[in-house]
């Protein structure tokens, strides 16, 4: 099936609460995507997928946001189906297509929910599921890594990222949240500048703490190279972004585990905010 289908049965409405237009960001995005960030993307997946070639592979990309995974992923030969909620995601995630695949038929362009758990099913299972930074902005984060776990073939890999729960500071966070979503649309960049910039100058200050380089420009350097991604556009995701939702390690580890997973690769941000990244393998019955 080629270009773009749809949930017939979305899950939940956009209505029901504050829901962050995530496509929105991902457009401005796109315009400064060039060739290195999709390798560095490209990179990303290798490393945490353990392999240089996804050659035979099926993957599903929940929450392709930009397109920018699914791209790496088809470019490092897989067959991609990529999914999203949001109507401006799944439009940039054609956009990556027509620019670089646009005559490729192993890449799949869907709009829809994960929560939606019949029409997730009839999109078969795949050798990989991705989800990164997406799950715990469904208002159901642990239904959500639920259905997109039971997608996910025997001996296949799961590889998701949630949000780390750092206790009180997560609910500060969401204090924030919630105040950008109360504020006018044109207000809104100058509170994400505002917060940007406090957190910066404290960075900056526990850098010179360190008799270090007091500049963010090595630490957004490195956020480019670990996964092609731009700080000012993650920013505005993590300020904007709702629902929102947060997980210790041992919530995700220890559900999986009892459903047959064994965690293969881990990322943590420590004490820190961020996403912890996670990469399952689904032992077949019985094993």
């Amino acid at each position: 099936m080629l270009g773009v289908s749809v949930s017939p049965t979305p899950a939940i409405s956009e209505e029901e609460q504050p829901r962050f237009r995530f496509g929105k960001n991902w457009r401005s995005f796109l315009e400064n995507l060039d060739d290195e960030r999709i390798s560095q993307a490209e990179k990303s997946l290798r490393e945490m997928l353990g392999t240089d070639s996804l050659a035979g592979k099926r993957l599903l990309d929940i929450g392709s946001g930009s397109g920018l995974f699914s791209l790496a992923a088809h470019r490092l030969g897989a067959e991609v189906v990529s999914l999203d909620y949001d109507h401006d995601s799944v439009g940039c995630t054609e956009e990556l297509k027509r620019r670089f695949a646009n005559d490729q038929t192993s890449w799949q362009i869907i709009q829809g929910s994960v929560l939606d758990r019949p029409w997730i099913e009839s999109l078969g299972a795949f050798d990989i599921v991705y989800s990164w930074g997406v799950l715990h902005h469904t208002g159901e984060m642990h239904r959500a890594i639920e259905i997109a776990a039971d997608s996910t073939k025997p001996r296949g890999q799961f590889f998701l990222a949630i949000y780390n729960d750092q206790g009180g500071a997560s609910r500060r966070w969401l204090r924030i949240k919630q105040t950008y979503h109360r504020l006018p649309g044109w207000v809104r960049p100058g509170l994400v500048i505002a917060v940007a910039s406090w957190y910066e100058a404290k960075f900056a200050l526990a850098r010179l703490a360190r008799f270090q380089n007091p500049s963010p420009l090595n630490d957004w350097r490195a956020k480019r190279e670990d996964r092609g991604m731009s700080p000012w556009h993650d920013w505005v995701d993590w300020i904007g972004g709702l629902p929102f939702e947060v997980a210790k390690p041992e919530d995700i580890i220890v559900p999986l585990r009892r459903k047959g997973f064994v965690l293969n690769a881990l990322k943590t941000v420590g004490n820190g905010w961020g996403c912890n990244e996670y990469v399952f393998e689904r032992l077949p019955p019985n094993a």
